[in-house]
C-alpha cells in the first residue's frame, strides 16, 4: 500500500486507479461488483467509488480535477509569477460587479450610468451574457461588469465575483431579498469584496426600504445608518434618482481599498465571455488584471492561442492597448476560449501555441473519457422510456451548441439540475457556434439530440439531420429550453403509482365448492368490493397473499360490485388458505404525475 496521500484524478477508470493503489484494474472491478456496482475497467468511476475502494485498502486519496497537476507544471515551466515590486504598483480603476435578483433593475441602472439601452437587445428582456463597460465619473474611470440575474447564470455571477473589487447589490424596494439576492451576497462574501447596496425602485407606491434593510440585516449586511458597515443607497434607475450618490460611494470605497496593479510587464487577466463572430472569428471579452495588453501580443487562454489582431472597447472602437482593470474584446485567437479561463501574454507565439496544444490534448482526453462512458448506454428521447421499463438507468445524450461560452455554461448547469435517478444527462459535445454537419454526424454516431441556444443549423446540417433522423431543437429563451427538456425528462421517468384502498371485507364463513375451491362468505365493512379488483389478504394486519377477485356473488347471483354493509361471496385466485376473521382488502393503483 502506498505511503502518504495518493493523488487521483476525478473520473479515473478502474485500470488507472488500481496501479496507483498497488492493485489491478480487475481488483477494483471485483470490489465494486461486491458492493453492487457494475463497472468495466475502462469506465469512469464516480468520486464515491474511488473513495470507497481507497477506504477498503486503508489508503488516503486526494481527488483533483483532470489535468490539475499538469496545469501546475505548465504554469511553473512557462510563467514566472514573482511578487510585485511595490515601486512598480500604480493606482487602477475599481472593477465593480452589479448583482441582484432577476428584474430588480441591474441593467436599467447600467443604462443610466452609460446612457445606453442594453435591455432592448436582450431576448425576453433578460440579460443573458456578461457585459463589461468602463465609464468616467468625476474624472475617474470605473469598470462595470453586468452579470445576468436569472437563476441559470449562477456560475457566471460567481465568475464575475472572482474578478471584482466592489459589488453593487441591486435590491428592489418593492420586492425585497429574493433567492438570487442571497446567492449574490454569498458570491460577494466568498470573493471577500465590499458590498454597496442599491435599493432600487423607491419610486414605486409599495416601496419599503426599511423592510429591505431588515431583510439584508438578516443576511449579515447591516446598514451604516443602523450601526453596521454596509453602505446602502436609495435609488430609482427609472427616474434617474440617486445614481450620482451611488457612484460617489463607489469612488469612496475604491479609495479606501487602495486598488493598485503593475501596468508594466506581460498582461494577464480573465476571460469574461467568448463567442464566435461570423465576421471576426473567435472574440473574447477579457478584463486585464495586471500588465498592459497590446496589439500583436502572443496570448494563450485555456486551449486557445494567437497573436492579438485587434483590441476593441465596449463601443466597438479599436484601441492600441488595455491597462489594468480595462475590459476589452480581443480578436486573434485560433479558437473560442472558455469563459473563466485565465489569459496570459507569453514571450513568443511558439510558447503560447505549445501551452495551448498541451492543454488541448488534455481536454480532448478528458472529453473522450466522458464520452466513452456515456455513449454506451445513451438513448434518444423516444427510446428512454423503454430503457427505464427494463429497469435500466437511461442516459440522454446531448450535443449542445450556444452563441457564447457564458450561455453554454449556463445552459449546461441548468440542464444538469434536471437529472433524476432514472434519467442521466450526458453532454457528448459542447461548443460555441452554429449547428454544423459535424455536429449532426457526432449526434448520429452517439445517438444524441442536438440542442441549440441562440444558434441555428445551416442548410447542410438540416438536410443531414433528416437523413440520419437526428433531432435538433433550437431556443432563444433559456426558460423555454429548460421547460421543454424538463417536460421531456418527466415524460421519460418510470411512472410512479400509489395504492388507493377501494374496499374492505371481513371473512365470516368459508365454503368449499367442488372444482371451484374455497369461497369466502364476507361482510363488506368499508367501500366497494368490485369483481376483478386487485386484492390482498390480511391476517392480524400482515399481508399473507395478493391476487385478484375471480368471482363475486350476492346470494346465488353473480354481481359486478357489492357496497358497504352488505354480505357477499368472494372467490379468490390461487388461494385456498382462508380463515374466519381474515380481512380482504381491495385496491387500485393510480399513476402519480412525476415532477
Amino acid at each position: 500500500m502506498p505511503d502518504g496521500e495518493v493523488i487521483v484524478e476525478r473520473g479515473s477508470t478502474a485500470q488507472e486507479l488500481g496501479p496507483k493503489l498497488n492493485r489491478s484494474g480487475a481488483d477494483v472491478v471485483r470490489f465494486l461488483f461486491q458492493q453492487g456496482e457494475m463497472v468495466t475497467t475502462t469506465q469512469s468511476l464516480s468520486d464515491d467509488m474511488i473513495e470507497l475502494f481507497a477506504a477498503e485498502l486503508g489508503a488516503s486519496v486526494r481527488l483533483v480535477d483532470p489535468g490539475e497537476e499538469k496545469e501546475a507544471e505548465l504554469q511553473a515551466k512557462y510563467f514566472d509569477d514573482e511578487e510585485e515590486d511595490d515601486d512598480s504598483l500604480r493606482p487602477r480603476p475599481p472593477v465593480v460587479t452589479v448583482m441582484g435578483h432577476v428584474d430588480h433593475g441591474k441593467t436599467l441602472l447600467l443604462d443610466r450610468i452609460r446612457e445606453t439601452n442594453v435591455v432592448a437587445g436582450e431576448a425576453g428582456g433578460i440579460t443573458q451574457h456578461i457585459g463589461a463597460y468602463q465609464v468616467v465619473y468625476q474624472d475617474q474611470r470605473i469598470t462595470f461588469i453586468d452579470t445576468p440575474g436569472h437563476e441559470a447564470f449562477t456560475a457566471m455571477r460567481a465568475r464575475g465575483a472572482e474578478v471584482t473589487d466592489i459589488v453593487i447589490l441591486v435590491v428592489a424596494a418593492d420586492d425585497g431579498v429574493m433567492p438570487q439576492t442571497v446567492e449574490a451576497i454569498n458570491h460577494a462574501k466568498g470573493a471577500d469584496v465590499p458590498i454597496i447596496v442599491a435599493i432600487n425602485k423607491i419610486d414605486r407606491d409599495n416601496a419599503d426600504p426599511n423592510r429591505v434593510m431588515q431583510e439584508l440585516s438578516n443576511q449579515g449586511l447591516v446598514p451604516e445608518a443602523w450601526g453596521g458597515d454596509t453602505i446602502m443607497v436609495e435609488i430609482s434607475a427609472l427616474q434617474n434618482f440617486g445614481v450620482d450618490d451611488l457612484l460617489e460611494q463607489v469612488l469612496v470605497v475604491a479609495e479606501l481599498e487602495e486598488l493598485v496593479a503593475n501596468p508594466e510587464g506581460k498582461a494577464r487577466g480573465i476571460v469574461l465571455e467568448a463567442n464566435l463572430d461570423p465576421g471576426k472569428g473567435p472574440v473574447a471579452t477579457v478584463i486585464v488584471q495586471s500588465g498592459t495588453l497590446r496589439t500583436g501580443d502572443p496570448t494563450v487562454a485555456g486551449a486557445a492561442w494567437g497573436r492579438v489582431k485587434a483590441l476593441l472597447d465596449e463601443n466597438g472602437d479599436q484601441v492600441k492597448e488595455a491597462a489594468p482593470s480595462t475590459p476589452v474584446q480581443v480578436l486573434g485567437f485560433d479558437a473560442v476560449p472558455s469563459a473563466g479561463d485565465e489569459f496570459r501574454v507569453t514571450d513568443k507565439p511558439k510558447t503560447a501555441r505549445d501551452i495551448a496544444e498541451q492543454r488541448g490534448e488534455r481536454y480532448r482526453a478528458a472529453d473522450l473519457r466522458r464520452t466513452s462512458s456515456a455513449t454506451g448506454t445513451g438513448a434518444k428521447l423516444e427510446d428512454i422510456f423503454e430503457q427505464i421499463q427494463r429497469g435500466e438507468t437511461a442516459s440522454l445524450n446531448l450535443v449542445l451548441k450556444a452563441d457564447t461560452q457564458g450561455s453554454l455554461e449556463a445552459v449546461t448547469e441548468s440542464l444538469r439540475k434536471l437529472e433524476r435517478e432514472e434519467v442521466k444527462l450526458s453532454f457528448i459535445h459542447r461548443a460555441v457556434g452554429g449547428i454544423t454537419e459535424n455536429d449532426v454526424t457526432f449526434a448520429a454516431a452517439s445517438n444524441a439530440t442536438i440542442i441549440g441556444f441562440n444558434v441555428r443549423p445551416d442548410r447542410g446540417a438540416r438536410e443531414l439531420a433528416e437523413q440520419h433522423d437526428v433531432e435538433i431543437r433550437t431556443y432563444e429563451i433559456i426558460y423555454k429550453l429548460i421547460e421543454d427538456i424538463e417536460a421531456a425528462m418527466v415524460g421519460m421517468l418510470a411512472p410512479e403509482y400509489e395504492e388507493v384502498i377501494t374496499g374492505e371485507a371481513e371473512v365470516r364463513e368459508i365454503f368449499r365448492v367442488p372444482r371451484v375451491g374455497a369461497i369466502a362468505g364476507c361482510y363488506v365493512r368499508h367501500g366497494v368490493i368490485t369483481r376483478g379488483s386487485k386484492v390482498r389478504f390480511l391476517r392480524d394486519g400482515v399481508i399473507i397473499w395478493k391476487g385478484q377477485i375471480t368471482s363475486l356473488r350476492r346470494f346465488k347471483e353473480d354481481v359486478r360490485e357489492v357496497h358497504e354493509n352488505f354480505e357477499c361471496g368472494i372467490g379468490l385466485s390461487n388461494n385456498q388458505d382462508l380463515r374466519e376473521g381474515d380481512l380482504i382488502e381491495t385496491f387500485d393503483e393510480r399513476e402519480i404525475p412525476r415532477t
